[in-house]
């Protein structure tokens, strides 16, 4: 997909503001001012709604703009019956966070896998069977859960595990599960290490790496005029490989950092990080970090940091209106990659689970558990090995589908398919990642809960 509607292109000449060559670099980078993929803003007419404007650095406004029509969607009741059958349904599993520093992330991710299986089903399932579905806790790094989870599921002969969602439990299970002819997909890895992993094709992502993330935000914080930034980074492979990612893009666009204080998962101080990041006196702190942000932020504030110049990564950007006093957080901004999800999409995921307060990661989830069913149409099995194969296939060229009931009325009639999503357009690579997605920005309110505020897209 091209990046045309509502889209700003910026110049990068001699004679070009400094701001657009800032919004450029690398990338060639477009501003969207809507989500593709049938996901629109969140907010009346299409419009998008930040926080106040900041009054620490001067921000690009928030881009409004007249939401994209939905994606045709298909008519389960009008799917042709499999023309290939299996004696064996095709078993998800999903090791996915219930506890531990990324539990906020578990709910919206099941409910889009949950989501997806539903929709599958009433459709007429994979190769003439229901998907069932097996739901595992990752926990995080701290603990040995994963292990357990992905032994468990793996003695259930699951033909994929859709997780998990932290990079660094992610590296603790990716041999395990690769090893045993299982794919794994996960709705929210992004460290970059796992695009050259010796993971036999098995190791796939609906998220981008943080390349992207990374140097987007990297870029916006220099267009938002900072020209020195301090961090506080999480000492794991999302951390740490997040952190480089915006390092070299401040530095490429002519800033500089001036601290990077790292801490530990587990720990529960961080006075001695936030002591050293505020006496350096940066324009611009971004926290790199899970759950800690509630302690980490609160200690910014309370020694004079405008929250204005807080920047924070798709691990932190989450609602803490129960967490933290009204107005903690305000003029704070946040990425989380992927569009902003649409009106549709939410209602159907508030009727899998009505206590979802939050989406990060539902469309990629919801996603993933797509494209591994089509791919086990396409390759007429539930082996694991045998779909991988096909995972490429289904979301490369062929005639664009959106959902599972409209790709596998395609399959079924002989057609090649383009799944594009509600994360994005997908188009995997050889390596198994996305080519192309979006990057949301977020600013947060007076109640400390992030509001979409602009979207990037860029190529990988």
């Amino acid at each position: 997909m091209t990046a045309t509607r509502n889209s700003v292109r910026f110049g990068i000449g001699d004679n070009a503001p400094r701001v657009a060559k800032v919004a450029a670099l690398g990338l060639g980078i477009a501003l969207f001012a809507s989500a593709c993929g049938g996901s629109t803003p969140e907010g009346d007419g299409g419009e998008t709604s930040a926080a106040p404007a900041a009054t620490g650095l001067s921000c690009p406004e928030s881009q409004g703009g007249e939401a994209p029509e939905a994606n045709p969607k298909g008519d389960p009741a009008a799917v042709p019956e499999a023309t290939t059958t299996s004696d064996t349904p095709l078993t998800l599993g999903t090791l996915l966070p219930t506890t531990g520093a990324l539990a906020f992330l578990g709910p919206p991710e099941i409910a889009g896998t949950n989501l997806a299986v539903q929709e599958i089903n009433e459709a007429g399932g994979v190769l003439g069977q229901d998907v069932e579905i097996i739901h595992r806790d990752s926990g995080d790094t701290t603990t040995d859960i994963a292990t357990q989870s992905v032994t468990d599921l793996l003695s259930q002969d699951v033909s994929a595990i859709i997780g998990a969602a932290s990079s660094g439990v992610s590296r603790t299970v990716i041999n395990q599960i690769t090893g045993a002819g299982v794919i794994q997909i996960s709705p929210a890895n992004t460290a970059p290490d796992f695009t050259d992993w010796d993971d036999n094709g098995l190791y796939w992502r609906t998220a981008p790496s943080d390349v992207l993330q990374g140097r987007v935000l990297g870029n916006y914080i220099m267009e938002c005029g900072a020209q020195t930034v301090g961090m506080v980074t999480l000492n794991d492979a999302y951390g740490t490989g997040l952190q480089g990612f915006i390092s070299e893009a401040v530095e490429g666009a002519g800033g500089q950092v001036v601290a990077n204080e790292m801490f530990n998962e587990g720990d529960s101080q961080f006075s001695s990080q936030v002591d050293a990041v505020v006496a350096a006196e940066p324009d611009a702190i971004v926290v790199i970090s899970f759950d800690q942000a509630t302690s980490i932020v609160p200690l910014l504030t309370a020694q004079g940091v405008d929250p204005s110049t807080l920047f924070l990564v798709d691990g932190n950007t989450a609602d803490y209106s129960a967490d933290l006093d009204p107005g903690t957080m305000e003029g704070a901004q946040g990425t989380i990659p992927g569009p902003f999800t649409g009106d549709a999409f939410q209602e159907a995921l508030l009727e899998i689970d009505p206590a979802l307060t939050s989406w990060s990661y539902a469309g990629e989830s919801y996603d993933a558990a797509n494209v591994v069913a089509l791919a086990a149409e396409a390759a007429g099995s539930t082996d694991g090995e045998a779909i991988a194969a096909e995972l490429q296939g289904v979301t490369g060229e062929g005639e664009k589908c959106y959902d599972f009931a409209a790709c596998v009325t395609l399959l079924r009639d002989g057609e090649d398919i383009d799944y594009d999503g509600i994360s994005g357009p997908i188009t995997f690579d050889e390596n198994g990642d996305p080519t192309e997605a979006f990057i949301g920005i977020y600013a947060f309110d007076g109640d400390n809960i992030p509001q979409p505020s602009r979207s990037e897209t860029g190529q990988l």
